[in-house]
């Protein structure tokens, strides 16, 4: 295997870099709603052959567009869908897992190609090493195989499905009666936002849980009861924009961009006049800044980002990256969205990220 054609990729035309891009922009839905098909009819013939001739194409294209990475990934992913069609191995939800997650990598590591940012760490070489074995393994082994290469890309072991994490009172936090009305109203808000869409529903407690659990693994670095508030005021702002933006399914425009970052600052503006939030403000000013310094409203990089800010980047994210997948037929794959998560290094804080890995280890050992 070359292993240099993984971790710096050569890409000697942009333009047919872009060529395949464009390509695999269009072919991977359809392969993520087959994949989630074929898991409920793991016999279904025709979709079988549908699924091989995408990831055919997908390889045909990498190596037109001399792609080696593409190739390299989608090859034995073939092999597999072509055993499968011979009838020689069977069809499993981990195996789903896994090629779901090969796919994602490689709009991932094509993404940061295009935009000329380096891929080591999306480890693509673990990845393509774990395609090849379970391309040839036995039909017994292949769920083994599969843990394993998910294991080796992104840190975690699909032992099972993942329990919800329980939201334990936070020691040492004593509420007064105001900052707990406070917080209801907050509660309130966030409930009224949800209510907006049904893809919405529940993220204001998985994501408080997400964050306070988080929080309390680190030593409580930020005060509870502010991220609390964050958490629930994080995106009220996007209220007082026009619903058909912020509920948009496609690209945006320039402009459509520019009035969606305005909602950061709305809410803050709506903490910040409150008595006593003034922490909870920062937070949610911030929570779209980058380490990198690539995010918004101001542009701030490393420790001028407010600790809380850092950490609700990392629970919005993953709210953000589960919601993704929902629309191809994905029961919000925790393994996925948690790989999606690690391989964004220039986007979040690795002191913060150690710490979310261990709460979402805890989730899919339990």
């Amino acid at each position: 295997m070359d292993n240099a054609a993984l971790l710096h990729p050569r890409i000697p035309d942009a333009e047919s870099l872009q060529d395949f891009a464009d390509a695999l922009t269009d072919h991977a839905p359809y392969i993520e709603r087959d994949i989630t098909r074929l898991k409920h009819a793991s016999g279904d013939a025709a979709l079988i052959a549908d699924l091989f001739r995408a990831i055919h194409t997908i390889k045909g294209d990498a190596a037109l567009c001399k792609i080696d990475m593409g190739v390299m990934i989608a090859h034995p992913i073939e092999t597999l869908l072509g055993r499968l069609r011979n009838g020689e191995i069977g069809f499993s939800g981990m195996v789903a897992e896994a090629v779901l997650l090969a796919l994602d990598r490689l709009e991932l590591a094509t993404e940061a190609l295009v935009a000329g940012r380096p891929v080591i760490h999306l480890k693509l070489v673990e990845l393509v090493a774990g395609l090849d074995e379970l391309a040839g393994a036995p039909a017994g082994e292949l769920d083994e195989k599969s843990v394993l290469l998910i294991e080796a890309v992104t840190g975690f072991r699909p032992t099972g499905a993942a329990q919800p994490i329980r939201r334990r009172a936070s020691a040492g936090v004593r509420r007064s009666e105001s900052d707990a009305a406070d917080l209801r109203f907050f509660r309130s808000l966030a409930l009224y936002y949800e209510a907006r869409s049904p893809l919405y529903m529940g993220r204001s407690d998985r994501q408080l849980r997400l964050a306070l659990e988080t929080n309390e693994v680190a030593g409580q670095p930020v005060d509870p009861v502010q991220l609390e508030a964050a958490v629930y005021l994080h995106d009220i702002g996007m209220l007082f924009l026009p619903e058909p933006l912020w509920l948009k399914a496609g690209k945006l425009s320039e402009e459509e961009k520019r009035l969606l970052r305005d909602h950061s600052g709305i809410a803050a503006g709506l903490l910040e006049r409150m008595d006593g939030w003034q922490a909870a403000a920062e937070m949610v000013l911030q929570h779209h800044e980058m380490v990198d310094g690539g995010g918004y409203p101001i542009g701030l990089k490393g420790d001028q980002i407010t600790p809380g800010a850092k950490l609700l980047a990392i629970i919005d994210t993953f709210e953000a990256v589960t919601l993704k997948y929902s629309p191809h037929g994905e029961n919000r794959s925790l393994v996925r969205a948690i790989a999606e998560i690690n391989a964004c290094d220039n986007q979040f804080a690795p002191e913060w990220t150690a710490h979310f890995n261990a709460v979402i280890r805890h989730m899919v050992e339990s």
